[in-house]
């Protein structure tokens, strides 16, 4: 069982789908959601949570104040406990989305997201991936942070130009065999 670690929904157990996800440790959490806190908070954030699976990480930002919560997934069943799951969590502006996350951020709104936080399965391939950031770019605020989720031993997220990935803020997190990539979206200087 998965539980809400911080915030207003402290302490509530969370669903997690029997099969086809593979959820974030609830250690791997503490330690992200720790750090994410004292570096950037949650109050008033926009987050996405792509390859939402139970929603476990976009429900912990809502937990700890964020204003807006999307969850993507494209596994049915996933999106049925994402929902129960921000029930149990009480956060009014949490939305579930049944899509592949490829589709979603071709159509999703720009300008809008200050937060992402993506778990994509760890046998997707790095190429793959780097295209998923890619595809954030145009959702992006600036300043938005975006947090990946990868197997120790996948290759670093190849941030293109204007993510800033170096800086106190900015340090690599590694939980077990979790590596969190994270950057700031600083723009194109357009």
């Amino acid at each position: 069982m998965t539980r809400i670690i911080s915030g207003n929904a402290r302490g509530r157990k969370l669903k997690v789908p029997s099969e086809g996800t593979r959820p974030t440790s609830d250690r791997a959490r503490e330690g992200l959601f720790s750090s994410l806190q004292v570096r950037f908070g949650f109050d008033g954030e926009v987050v996405l949570d792509l390859f939402a699976g139970s929603g476990a990480l976009g429900l912990e930002a809502a937990s700890r104040g964020a204003a807006e919560v999307t969850l993507v997934d494209d596994n049915n069943r996933a999106c049925e406990i994402a929902r129960a799951n921000a029930v149990v969590v009480g956060h009014p502006a949490t939305r579930v989305v049944e899509a592949k996350a490829s589709v979603f951020l071709s159509g999703a709104p720009r300008d809008h997201y200050t937060m992402v936080l993506a778990d994509p399965p760890y046998e997707l391939a790095d190429e793959a991936v780097d295209e998923m950031v890619r595809a954030l770019i145009p959702l992006l605020t600036k300043d938005a942070v975006v947090v990946v989720e990868r197997h120790v031993d996948s290759a670093e997220v190849d941030w293109p130009e204007g993510f800033e990935t170096t800086g106190q803020k900015l340090k690599k997190r590694t939980f077990g065999i979790a590596r969190m990539d994270m950057a700031i979206w600083r723009g194109t200087g357009d």
